[in-house]
């Protein structure tokens, strides 16, 4: 048993699980019958999970490898939180992030820009429009778990957020401004190719005048 589950990427089994699975083993209770056919179908299952762990860890090392080729993964890592396998699966669904005029246009893209329904003199409440490419919404929505834990500023921000007395938001919203906003900053420092800057992220940048060209 021990064996076994080192052999599947564990360390150690839990042996209040292993007692009570051969408490049940030798129970008599039951139709014993059917016990070996219900154990060979756990062990399909198994075998099912196990497969399609190696194909998942030889796609993940795929997409690092292009990550590492296109010298982007020290620049996308500088995001506390966001794993390299997490940014490459949003530029997977994105492209190269430069096609888009702005950020606004990547977050719009995957359909976490906020739409506020209005009739006439009638303002409703401003939803996410559900919009736009779904495996990028996805993709995002996945990177928020580890960021919002990691990251102080998208922690500070989830706090305000849920926690400020006019037009608080629940979780869900909170974590999809969340998710956008790792959308927007992922796209400036890709665009820009300056790491990720925490005191930039919470504040942001004042826009400078540029000079006419001549």
């Amino acid at each position: 048993m021990r064996k076994e589950i080192i052999r599947r990427g564990r360390k150690k089994p839990c042996m209040r699980i292993v007692q009570a699975l051969f408490a049940a083993l030798s129970d008599p209770a039951g139709v014993t019958a059917h016990r070996p056919g219900a154990l060979e179908r756990v062990g399909l299952v198994l075998t099912d999970w196990l497969d399609t762990h190696h194909r998942m860890t030889g796609t993940e090392a795929r997409m690092t490898a292009i990550l590492d080729r296109l010298q982007l993964t020290d620049l996308v890592t500088s995001i506390p939180g966001l794993s390299a396998i997490g940014a490459a699966a949003i530029l997977a669904e994105t492209g190269d992030p430069h096609r888009f005029a702005s950020a606004r246009a990547l977050v719009k893209h995957a359909g976490l820009a906020p739409r506020e329904k209005m009739s006439g003199t009638f303002i409703g409440r401003t939803k996410l429009t559900g919009q736009g490419r779904p495996g990028l919404r996805l993709a995002a929505w996945r990177t928020v778990w580890g960021a919002q834990r990691a990251n102080p500023v998208y922690a500070a921000r989830f706090t305000h957020l849920t926690t400020r007395e006019q037009n608080k938001l629940t979780v869900t919203q909170a974590q999809a401004v969340i998710a956008a906003a790792i959308l927007r900053q992922l796209h400036a420092i890709i665009t820009t190719g300056r790491a990720w800057d925490p005191a930039i992220a919470t504040h942001g940048t004042r826009t400078e005048t540029l000079p006419l060209a001549a």
